[in-house]
């Protein structure tokens, strides 16, 4: 940036906030490169905006984010539907600020993330735009192009639908942690009985392999089948498997390399100290954010 255009109010401003427009955009769109597309499309508007008639610049870029991840939400909705196998959303290597902040650590948070993917467009920007940044209902409307009071009703809804599917309870860093310790121990060592130890009876693993790399094409359910997908999994890779903890998307979870090299990240949700849900992504399109920090927040 030159230092003319440093000094230009309206790159500041977008300068100021870019960090939470790309939270915004990527937690409506589970992908950085989308959400990187729709901060390039609100840069483009809003360096035709009239600053003099802006009262609150954060609530209008906030607007303008919200307005084009719809756009492009109820696109890739469509191609969505033929992805081969399921869909995860793209980890993110995340700075530690992200982790200590409780709330934002669980909207991002895979188990959340997948949980969003089930609602239409308009209500996860709804759903996404209050609960996780507290912006006004007045604001939102005038975001999504609805009265107040529909807003209010689709908040409604949508938390009650998110709700009823988001983890019981938030376990601890200090419980995720020990879960995904004996969890990579009993990978490592190929303890299949370890891995049962650390599962609960109703645990899901979803993998995502985009159709480039071996993946479940279904959702596996249950502890006994989970594990055994595990261990018939790294019984057949050819090389040495290892896992390095990492924090994606705020939440702790395994970057697993064969032979150094990475073959995917696995994110975890515990519940009271057993593994309730395994989130495998392996497709390379979506591993291309987890070799720097990326910076995220909800103000």
């Amino acid at each position: 940036m030159t230092h003319a255009a440093a000094d230009d109010p309206a790159t500041e401003a977008f300068v100021a906030h870019r960090n939470l427009l790309f939270t915004v955009a990527y937690e409506m769109l589970g992908s950085a490169a989308d959400a990187e597309d729709v901060l390039q499309e609100t840069w483009l508007r809003w360096i035709k905006v009239d600053l003099e008639q802006v009262r609150d610049q954060r609530a209008y870029l906030v607007r303008i984010t919200t307005r084009q991840s719809l756009n492009r939400l109820r696109t890739v909705s469509r191609h969505r539907e033929s992805y081969v196998g399921p869909w995860l959303p793209e980890p993110l290597l995340t700075t530690p600020d992200v982790a200590e902040d409780v709330e934002l650590a669980e909207s991002l948070s895979m188990a959340i993330m997948l949980v969003l993917e089930t609602l239409s467009p308009t209500e996860r920007a709804v759903f996404v735009l209050r609960e996780a940044f507290d912006v006004s209902y007045e604001e939102i409307a005038a975001a999504v192009d609805k009265s107040t009071a529909a807003v209010r009703q689709i908040a409604h809804r949508a938390r009650l639908h998110v709700d009823a599917r988001r983890p019981r309870a938030v376990a601890s860093p200090g419980e995720t942690r020990a879960a995904l310790e004996s969890f990579r121990h009993a990978l490592a060592t190929g303890d299949l009985q370890g891995l049962l130890d650390v599962l609960a009876p109703d645990v899901v693993l979803v993998s995502d392999g985009g159709g480039v790399k071996q993946a479940a094409l279904r959702p596996i359910v249950g502890a006994d089948k989970v594990s055994r997908f595990i261990a018939g999994g790294s019984g057949k890779t050819a090389g040495v498997l290892t896992g390095d903890l990492i924090t994606v998307n705020g939440n702790l979870a395994l970057a697993l390399r064969v032979d150094g090299e990475l073959d995917g990240i696995l994110a975890l949700r515990v519940e009271d100290a057993r593994v309730t849900g395994l989130y495998y992504v392996r497709n390379p399109a979506k591993l291309t954010r987890v070799d720097s920090e990326i910076p995220l927040t909800l103000l």
